[in-house]
């Protein structure tokens, strides 16, 4: 019972079959089931009820949701926010308090016994050992048709090292690597980087005997395409772990070099047209050829081992001719939003005072339609994002206590707040007034030690930006970092007194990208 078993989902009906599964085996097997599975519900907003077998019931838990079948385990559903596949694991792990955790994906199918599998991987496994992943089957299609280009990329994850749809680590592992880089916004190289970290660090990683079957998805027409995302990633894993990051993680060479020729082979055809219509062809011809000729080789590697069935011919050659300029795009776009990427030490979180810092100060405002952004307050907080840092707000709102507003006003006036500035992960505010001997109003604490305990980050993982002495104060005494960025009410002394300041929010945030500390 040493076990948690943590499924992250955007909702899919396939994850109705994989607890389903996991509450049969465990009914068989009593003895090998999971302490609980964690349920982690990745949707940016409330939903449709997520597809939970239909015996459980709701049961209240501090603000989640838990779910406890009459037999079995407990499944306990906990929220995430839309940050990805990679936090809401890091969610669930934090949710857990057992030695193992296994992480399953949402759209697998465990094997009968599978919880004895597990137990029996784990259970001798020495303690230099951090992680043990499960075998994945890929059902061939049926009537035995040679696998579409979809089904084939499906069919690679049972032969790739430490995928998530079944690996299980240490908690304790997880906790000294920093969990899963949240940079890693797609389900798409966050398990290999997480790998690579875990064997940087000395703990080994094992094939265990258990099995799940990992069934293919149905594609839309472009899936190929969107997927040509993943080349940002690739630049993240390459500043993360070096040059040679695909061999360490087990990957072929990749097509990019391919794609950038026929990239550049497509825009010189482009490029040249007006001097082919001014009787000058030949440079637009040989790029005209040159794009064709590898188009074609493209798409016939495609379509060769396939059904070559009309339709995927079709598909095959259309993307085949799409996929070269999209990779390109992804590839460059990687290299400037990663350009200052380094290693990933855990979550990490920025927090802001709300007026003055974010928005104008209003006195008491209660009305959203005067909420007015800061300067360069919507860049800054998108920098941070795109940097994987968590973003929360604290302020105090001495207001509810004095009458002026309602805490609905505050919650009103917060929710303008994130239409003009985008997703805020956590906000907290302090109703009381001064007199009110409170622990959440600033200069004090409390404010940011609760943003950072539903964050999943240590107050010193945190900065505090704000715009008064009291932001700095606070975040000195919660053990975070304090940034001043003065404005026409900060005071003189205020200033002299501030650990760090910065001009401007923008400088703020390059101060916690770079980890730099300067007055």
């Amino acid at each position: 019972m040493n076990r948690t078993v943590v499924i992250p989902t955007i909702g899919r009906e396939s994850l109705r079959a994989t607890l389903r599964a996991l509450l049969d085996a465990s009914a068989a097997d009593p003895g090998s089931a999971p302490r609980e599975i964690i349920v982690v519900d990745d949707r940016p907003g409330p939903g449709a009820p997520l597809p939970l077998p239909a015996e459980t019931a709701p049961v209240p838990d501090g603000g989640t949701t838990a779910r406890v079948p009459r037999d079995g385990p407990e499944i306990r559903v906990i929220r995430s926010g839309g940050r990805g596949p990679a936090a809401a694991r890091n969610a669930g792990w934090r949710a857990a308090t057992t030695e193992w955790v296994a992480f399953l994906d949402d759209d697998v199918v465990p094997a009968p016994g599978w919880p004895a599998a597990l137990a029996a991987d784990l259970g001798g496994l020495p303690p230099g050992v951090g992680g043990s992943q499960g075998r994945v089957t890929v059902p061939p299609p049926d009537g035995g048709r040679a696998p579409t280009d979809w089904e084939r990329g499906t069919a690679a994850l049972a032969g790739a090292d430490w995928i998530t749809a079944d690996m299980a680590y240490r908690r304790g592992v997880l906790e000294e690597v920093g969990g899963f880089d949240e940079r890693f916004r797609r389900a798409y190289r966050e398990d290999a980087d997480l790998a690579l970290r875990v064997l940087d660090a000395g703990h080994g990683l094992v094939l265990g005997a258990r099995r799940v079957t990992h069934p293919v998805r149905p594609a839309g027409f472009w899936a190929s395409v969107r997927a040509q995302a993943g080349n940002a990633d690739d630049v993240l894993m390459w500043r993360v772990h070096g040059r040679c990051w695909r061999a360490r993680a087990g990957e072929g060479r990749g097509l990019l070099r391919r794609h950038v020729t026929t990239t550049a082979a497509g825009l010189l055809s482009v490029a040249t047209a007006p001097a082919a219509r001014h009787g000058r062809p030949t440079v637009h011809l040989a790029a005209v050829a040159a794009w064709a000729v590898l188009t074609a080789r493209f798409a016939h590697r495609r379509i060769r081992p396939g059904p070559r069935t009309p339709d995927e011919i079709l598909k095959m050659t259309v993307t085949s001719a799409a996929i070269p300029p999209v990779a390109v795009w992804h590839r460059l776009r990687g290299l400037v939003v990663h350009r200052r990427a380094g290693r990933w030490d855990g979550p990490w979180a920025v927090l802001f005072d709300r007026d003055d810092t974010l928005i104008k100060d209003v006195p008491y405002n209660g009305d959203p339609a005067r909420v007015e952004p800061m300067p360069g307050a919507r860049r800054a907080l998108d920098r941070l994002r795109r940097h994987g840092a968590r973003i929360g707000v604290v302020s105090n709102q001495s207001g509810v206590a004095k009458g002026h507003i309602t805490a609905d006003d505050v919650r009103r006036v917060n929710a303008r707040v994130e239409e003009l500035l985008g997703r805020v992960d956590v906000w907290e505010f302090c109703p009381h007034d001064g007199d009110d001997a409170c622990d959440c109003r600033k200069p004090r604490p409390g404010m940011i030690v609760r943003a950072a305990r539903r964050l999943g980050v240590p107050p010193s993982g945190c900065a505090v930006i704000g715009d008064i002495g009291r932001d700095v104060e606070a975040a000195a005494a919660a053990g975070a970092r304090g940034i001043l960025v003065p404005t026409r009410r900060t005071l003189a002394a205020e200033i002299a007194r501030a650990p760090e300041t910065a001009p401007t929010l923008l400088a703020a945030v390059d101060l916690v990208l770079g980890g730099r500390r300067r007055r």
